[in-house]
């Protein structure tokens, strides 16, 4: 007889427990979440422009390159059209083999979505739903390549830490982007 009552006590404590958890305002939606607020203007909408050219692609990946080794780091940069298909790749000695197809992904990212990746990494820390978004990455170093006020292509930075990933990406994106 004791046993039956401290285990009808623990399913009475259990489901009293559970009924609180999830009447509790941590279960109920939010009415200041930022995902109901419907923007006026559509966010990010560059219009695209003619794909980037080789040899603009080549300009632009060789100035990261230079940003890169200067500082002495090893990095591997992409750029990428406006539909995020290859242009120029450059693997530096020693970089690290993950960021070849980083370095990709970040580009295509960046240009998919027309915004930088850094964007992603800000946005997945308070809306996890961001991760379920079909070819993100959530890591610095993905630019859009805007000329002229249309998207061209981007590029995209890995085999540093973020932060790092990002300067010399923005150094090569800074030719096409003022």
């Amino acid at each position: 007889m004791k046993t039956f009552k401290i285990t009808a006590r623990l399913i009475l404590s259990t489901a009293l427990t559970s009924c609180g958890l999830f009447a509790s305002p941590l279960w109920a939606q939010s009415a200041a979440n930022p995902q109901d607020t419907i923007p006026d203007k559509m966010p990010f909408n560059i219009p695209f422009g003619s794909p980037i050219g080789l040899e603009k692609a080549e300009h632009v990946l060789n100035t990261a390159i230079a940003e890169a080794n200067q500082r002495d780091w090893k990095m591997i940069c992409t750029v990428v059209d406006q539909s995020g298909e290859m242009v120029v790749f450059k693997r530096m000695d020693n970089a690290q083999l993950a960021s070849i197809s980083i370095s990709m992904h970040k580009a295509r990212t960046a240009a998919k979505y027309r915004r930088e990746t850094k964007l992603f990494e800000i946005a997945i820390q308070t809306n996890p739903y961001v991760a379920t978004l079909d070819d993100v990455i959530a890591s610095r170093g993905g630019i859009p390549l805007v000329d002229n006020g249309k998207l061209i292509g981007a590029i995209g930075c890995s085999g540093g830490t973020g932060s790092q990933d990002e300067l010399v990406a923005k150094t090569g994106a800074a030719l096409i982007n003022r």
